[in-house]
């Protein structure tokens, strides 16, 4: 079950976090050894988002899976 809500806000953080690090959309997914396709999904909510997906871009951003939740996201 997805809940549409959660993802796009999910994603728009996911896409706060990429810009703070000064990163393209192409470094990132790059760095999670993703498609850039997927990473476009990923921050447009319109994919489900595993938490194995999500460690993946925490450990590419150096951040805490934590950090992904804050902001609205719930």
């Amino acid at each position: 079950m997805s809940d549409p809500k959660f993802l796009a806000a999910l994603g728009s953080r996911i896409k706060e976090l990429r810009l703070k690090k000064n990163l393209t959309q192409n470094e990132l997914a790059i760095l999670c050894n993703f498609e850039k396709a997927s990473m476009s999904r990923i921050e447009s909510g319109k994919t489900n988002v595993t938490v194995l997906t999500l460690k993946k871009i925490s450990k590419a951003m150096d951040l805490e899976l934590i950090e992904f939740f804050g902001d609205g996201v719930h």
